[in-house]
């Protein structure tokens, strides 16, 4: 069988790996990779492959930027173009991106079956464009692997049941367990004026919050409340948000560069709490028994919140002040602790 995955971001390459170790210990089962290009990462170089174990992708399409419609669009026409050639068997398809919903519709129209993983979750915020794409990908699929069964009553209240849906757990779980032993201290750690566990780890990106003046500022102050000392990677698009609101950042924050995937992973892993408005961020602080805050008024995770691991705050000072100050979740996460 030929399985062609398609993937655009740095979070769907390490879904991705989960599943292409198992298929790669498979005589059966011949995978090719295609990445569209939507995410441009530098950290993305053969050192980011070999040291994630992680094949690399067989086609790059490049194509990142542009309007949601424009950069579907052009993903769909190249997508077909390489499964014309390839002919395989099964699309596969991870998470809610643009890449994620191109690589669906140009292998449906083609009348090639499409696996959805991590099908199911729903913010229920249509204004997001992950929830059409998600929405959309999961009633083009073929084949449905939800990570929860939560996803799966979401998808049989649109009428999507039976032996196609699976409930089959969540790949970023396997993934966590994977790099833990693998995680990297950041060389600039041990400059800064913290200890281990007994820092914030914030993470900030989504464009409700960064272009949103009010949201963002109210993000910071309540951070800056914090009687931990706060570690905050930001993307450069975010720290020219910082100068164009004409936000300054308090003491207690240490701004550093955005960080690899295994620096990632050590930094949750020795966090006290994260502060995150990251959908990935959200469940890494789970799988590594951190409580966690998430800056957004919705969340496709809502079984965290539900069991009490993650509190909802969307831009709210006064709630993010109390909880970093009192956060909830480490009962919660307690047993994943353990492990």
């Amino acid at each position: 069988m030929k399985l062609l995955t398609v993937i655009g971001a740095r979070p769907q390459f390490i879904k991705a790996a989960t599943v292409s170790r198992a298929v790669a210990g498979r005589d059966d089962v011949n995978e090719v990779i295609v990445h569209t290009g939507q995410h441009y990462d530098a950290n993305m170089s053969d050192v980011f492959f070999e040291e994630l174990s992680i094949p690399k992708p067989n086609y790059h399409l490049g194509i990142g930027g542009g309007s949601h419609g424009k950069m579907t669009g052009r993903q769909m026409e190249e997508i077909e173009s390489v499964l014309l050639k390839e002919s395989p068997d099964v699309v596969l398809v991870y998470g809610d991106t643009n890449s994620t919903l191109a690589g669906a519709l140009a292998a449906v129209k083609l009348h090639i079956p499409v696996a959805h993983v991590e099908a199911g979750l729903r913010s229920f915020n249509k204004k997001m464009p992950e929830e059409i794409n998600r929405i959309l990908t999961d009633h083009a699929s073929t084949s449905l692997f939800a990570p929860t069964q939560t996803a799966i009553k979401n998808l049989s209240s649109e009428g999507i049941c039976g032996d196609h849906v699976q409930m089959v757990g969540d790949v970023m779980y396997d993934a966590a367990l994977f790099y833990r032993d693998r995680a990297r201290k950041p060389s600039w750690f041990e400059e800064l004026p913290i200890s281990e566990n007994e820092f914030v780890l914030a993470t900030i990106h989504r464009a409700e919050n960064t272009d949103n003046p009010q949201r963002f500022a109210a993000i910071f102050a309540g951070l800056a409340q914090s009687e931990k000392s706060i570690v905050l990677p930001l993307h450069p698009r975010t720290r020219a948000r910082l100068k164009d609101h004409g936000i300054q950042p308090s003491d207690n924050m240490h701004i550093v560069d955005p960080v690899g995937y295994l620096e990632m992973v050590w930094l949750e892993a020795h966090c006290a709490l994260v502060a995150t408005d990251s959908g990935g961020v959200q469940k890494e602080a789970y799988f590594h028994g951190k409580p966690c805050i998430t800056l957004r008024d919705e969340t496709e995770w809502v079984e965290l919140v539900e069991i009490g691991a993650n509190v909802l705050v969307g831009a709210q000072f006064d709630a993010i002040t109390s909880l970093l100050k009192n956060p909830r979740g480490s009962r919660a996460t307690e047993n994943l602790r353990r492990r």
